[in-house]
């Protein structure tokens, strides 16, 4: 902590966007901004270097994403406390944040005070999700019904998220820094996992399952 304030790296790919989240933030008397990441590269990166107490993190990113960064931040500190502010409310991302290693998980519209509430939370290594998602995921799981893209593995869900982008595997195998054989064997096991055999149809499941925007 910093100065008796906890130590938040906030991470979203708009500038805007962090300098609102910043001045809410700021505004309360416990909390300070100490890094601004604008990717999912960049957070790990600043992770390592400042250590905040917690990050604040969007989970749509270019590049690695969220969940890719949730995923490489908790492999180094597994204490590490991560709270997704996302768009996407629905239980795919929830599930794959909190997989990853996420605490909490709550709506990019959700009030202020609920924000400051759920960073508070986190920080003290708490798990905040938004009552509505959790009510979503107890029901998917009374009901056995996952996602069919609940099947792929991280490294195939970080792959299939860019494939459905529109991505080249040459461009995959860079972000990720794999090799272009190993995205092309990924490539092969997502399309047969998911019972799919072109682009088109695997930009259209990826939409469905509110992937990517469409």
């Amino acid at each position: 902590m910093t100065d008796n304030k906890i130590s938040v790296l906030l991470v979203d790919d708009h500038e805007l966007v962090r300098a609102g989240f910043r001045r809410l933030l700021e505004d309360s008397d416990t909390l300070t901004v100490i890094a601004e990441a604008g990717s999912g590269e960049q957070a790990v990166q600043d992770y390592t270097k400042y250590h905040p107490d917690v990050v604040v993190m969007d989970i749509s990113m270019p590049g690695i994403g969220g969940v890719g960064a949730i995923e490489r931040i908790t492999a180094r500190d597994p204490s590490a406390r991560i709270l997704v502010l996302s768009v996407h409310e629905d239980s795919v991302f929830t599930t794959r944040a909190l997989k990853a290693g996420a605490l909490g998980f709550i709506p990019k519209r959700s009030a202020p005070e609920e924000m400051l509430h759920a960073v508070l939370q986190v920080a003290q290594g708490k798990m905040c999700i938004d009552p509505k998602i959790a009510q979503e995921l107890a029901m998917q799981k009374l009901g056995g019904k996952g996602s069919v893209v609940d099947e792929l593995t991280p490294r195939e869900f970080e792959v299939f998220r860019l494939l459905a982008e529109g991505k080249t595997v040459n461009a995959i195998a860079e972000t990720l820094n794999l090799s272009p054989k190993t995205v092309g064997t990924h490539h092969t096991n997502i399309k047969q996992k998911l019972a799919v055999s072109n682009s088109a149809e695997l930009a259209r499941l990826a939409i469905r399952a509110g992937i990517i925007e469409a």
